[in-house]
């Protein structure tokens, strides 16, 4: 009986995707997309699976996203991938998600729509606490791909909003202090500019909008400073599950709201 449901309904959420896919691509897209990928644990859990297994599913889910930004056009693309946070997970754990993380770098510098869209991947946060092995599938991902002239993917690793905030400023300082300003000088001449010249996304748009799945209702320190003027959305549904339907819906309720930046 499910089966003979879902049979049914598939041709209906076919219609219905290509219908809300052509009003979409009517309207402006973003510039920048964050995309805070939370619930793969609980999808796991919920399948009876190791949370190791969820997050293998969340990474095919990345991929299947990826190719509906490019399809929309999205410019810049930021997906938080790991936090600083998350280094106090169990070990076991940890370890399973580092070796995922060199397979998936290894995977990505020969993925055929990066390099046929020409996607610059870069990674952004804190490095300390990966091994040598991560570091190096990362920056190998990141040398083959730095002269790319297509979408910015900026994958956030050791990423935390507060971290940020706090090495861009000390970056601001040892400049100062590398040019022979006083602490004075600085603090009298700084600008919201200076700090943001110095974030891990300088020189890229702030985010217009910003995803959050799973049903939670927070960033978490997502693009704290950059995320200012952003618009949110949040998804009840856990990053595996979501669907295209459910990015459309979202690009939809963006293009439906006013950005006025205060004004």
């Amino acid at each position: 009986m499910v089966r003979r449901l879902l049979s049914l309904t598939r041709p209906l959420y076919w219609l219905y995707e290509k219908r809300l896919l052509k009003e979409v691509k009517g309207g402006p897209v973003p510039k920048h997309l964050g995309l805070i990928l939370d619930g793969n644990r609980r999808y796991a859990r919920a399948l009876g699976l190791s949370p190791v297994k969820g997050h293998e599913f969340g990474v095919q889910k990345a991929y299947e996203v990826l190719e509906w930004c490019l399809e929309m056009g999205i410019k810049t693309v930021t997906v938080w991938v790991f936090s600083t946070d998350n280094f106090k997970r169990p070990p076991e754990e940890v370890e399973e998600l580092m070796r995922l993380f060199v397979r998936e770098a290894e995977r990505m510098a020969e993925d055929h729509r990066i390099l046929e869209h020409q996607v610059r991947v870069r990674f952004i946060g804190r490095r300390e606490g990966f091994s040598e092995e991560v570091l190096r599938a990362l920056e190998r991902l990141e040398a083959k791909t730095q002269h790319h002239q297509g979408m910015v993917l900026n994958i956030a690793l050791g990423y935390g909003g507060r971290e940020e905030i706090v090495d861009a400023v000390k970056r601001l300082l040892l400049e100062a202090w590398e040019r022979g300003l006083s602490l004075k000088e600085v603090a009298e001449g700084l600008t919201p500019e200076d700090i943001a010249r110095h974030l891990y996304t300088a020189g890229l748009p702030d985010p217009d909008f910003i995803i959050r799945t799973s049903g939670e209702i927070r960033l978490s320190g997502f693009l704290l400073w950059q995320s200012a003027y952003s618009e949110f959305y949040f998804a009840d549904v856990l990053w595996p599950e979501f669907r295209k339907i459910d990015f459309l819906r979202a690009l939809r309720s963006y293009q439906a709201r006013e950005r006025r930046f205060g004004r």
